[in-house]
Formats: C-alpha cells, sequence, structure tokens
C-alpha cells in the first residue's frame, strides 16, 4: 500500500500542520500518563476536571473536521448547532468511562487528520465559520487545533507547561490574545513586553504616557497573557514594581 501524504504544496501550511501534529501527539503523551483515577481530577480551568478538558479537546476535533469536510463539499457544516450545544457535549463527554474518553480523543484526532490529509491543495481556501461566527479559510483550522492541543495539554496540569510550547506556537498565540485585547479596547494603558527573544516583541497601548508594565520570557507571557499563571512575570508601573501581578485581560 502506497503511503498517502497532504495533498498541499504550501511549505507555511505544511509546517502548520507539523505543529498541530506535534500538538496532538504532546496532548496524547499528557494524557496517557495520567492513570484512570487521574481523570477524576482538577484541571488548571476552574470548573473543569480533567475529564472536561479531554472531552472538549476531542470534540473540538470533530468540529473542526466537520469545517474542513464543509470546505472540500462546499456543503455548510458547522462546527456547533450553537455554543449551548457545544457546552452540553462538553458535560456530557466528562461523564464517559475513562476508556471510552481516551477512545474519544484518539478517534476524533485521526479523523481530523485523515480530513486534513485528503484536502484538494485548493480548497484550502474555502471560506468556513467558527462558532463565534468569523469567516475564515479553511486552513485557519490548522492553527485553531494547533492552539487547542497545545495549551490544553497544559490544562491537563500533570506536568506540562507553556516552556513546552514550540516558540513559533506561543508567538502565535500571544499575538491572537492580544489582538483580541485590542480589539475590544482592554489593552488600554498596558504594554507587554518579551524578553527573551533575538527581536523584541511588543504589544499593547505603545502610547500610553503611563502604562502598566509586564515583562517576561516569551513562555511566561504568554502563560501570563492565557490567564494561567503569573510564575516568571514582573510588572512595572511608573517606575515601581506591582506586586502582585495583575491578571491578564479575557481573550476568549
Amino acid at each position: 500500500m502506497v503511503a498517502r501524504h497532504d495533498q498541499t504544496t504550501d511549505l507555511v501550511l505544511l509546517e502548520g500542520l507539523l505543529q498541530a501534529r506535534r500538538g496532538t501527539a504532546f496532548f496524547a503523551r499528557k494524557l496517557n500518563e495520567l492513570t484512570d483515577a487521574d481523570l477524576d481530577g482538577g484541571s488548571l480551568l476552574p470548573g473543569w476536571s480533567r475529564r472536561h478538558v479531554v472531552a472538549h479537546v476531542g470534540y473540538n476535533a470533530r468540529a473542526i473536521a466537520r469545517l474542513v469536510e464543509w470546505a472540500a463539499t462546499g456543503v455548510e457544516t458547522p462546527m456547533y448547532p450553537s455554543v449551548e450545544v457545544r457546552n452540553h457535549e462538553i458535560d456530557f463527554g466528562a461523564t464517559l468511562s475513562p476508556i471510552a474518553l481516551r477512545n474519544l480523543f484518539d478517534h476524533s484526532a485521526v479523523h481530523l487528520n485523515v480530513e486534513w490529509r485528503d484536502l484538494p491543495a485548493d480548497s484550502w481556501h474555502h471560506k468556513v465559520k467558527t462558532v463565534q461566527g468569523r469567516v475564515v479559510p479553511a486552513e485557519e483550522t490548522v492553527w485553531m487545533r494547533t492552539r487547542e492541543v497545545w495549551v490544553h495539554a497544559v490544562d491537563l496540569d500533570n506536568g506540562a507547561s507553556f516552556v513546552d510550547i514550540p516558540a513559533p506556537v506561543l508567538a502565535r498565540l500571544l499575538k491572537d490574545i492580544t489582538g483580541a485585547w485590542k480589539a475590544r479596547g482592554t489593552d488600554k494603558d498596558l504594554v507587554v513586553e518579551v524578553t527573551d527573544q533575538p527581536a523584541a516583541l511588543v504589544f499593547g497601548d505603545t502610547a500610553a504616557v503611563s502604562p502598566l508594565e509586564i515583562r517576561g520570557s516569551l513562555s511566561d507571557i504568554a502563560c501570563w497573557a492565557a490567564g494561567r499563571g503569573t510564575a516568571g512575570v514582573i510588572a512595572r508601573s511608573g517606575g515601581k514594581s506591582v506586586s502582585p501581578v495583575p491578571p491578564a485581560p479575557e481573550w476568549i
């Protein structure tokens, strides 16, 4: 049997697919390190157990696969009928037996990967709509999934951290988050600076006269911006340290 490969030759897209697949493998490894009893434990997300995180990531793969099918066929297949249905699905998934929950993750990840692999090269630019109502090209589904698997692997709270996430993924995540702040106007008087990259990364209200300045490494800043903690982050205002470090504005 001849192995089948992605049909696109777009190098940027292929690199994105690689990061998504690596993230899926990373999530799978952290999930496999958990015992069935561990799944009942809490995650880094308030109100969610590890079961909720696994169910969400599994159903997310199915939802994104529906968008890829939409791009391939031209037949509209939304991610979810509504946000309420999505939330109910996650709550239901969290009640599954451990083996069923693990199978949900495994099978949905394989299904999505096959949909990506088989999508014709010219279909990657076909428009689909996210659950938030954004109209995006199908190639955006790769980033949507990349973000989910890497960040939620950390949310399983069993040893993974933002340090484990590749720098290109962290940089794009931070760009997404700060872009959401800017769109909502919640970055007023806030400047975020990444201090450990060859080229300076500065986000936020750079025109502010006396901003709250948040500084740290790329992994620590991304962690803070995503609402996952303040370790390693320094806050200053008016030339003075601010302690404790204020939480980041909401972004989702």
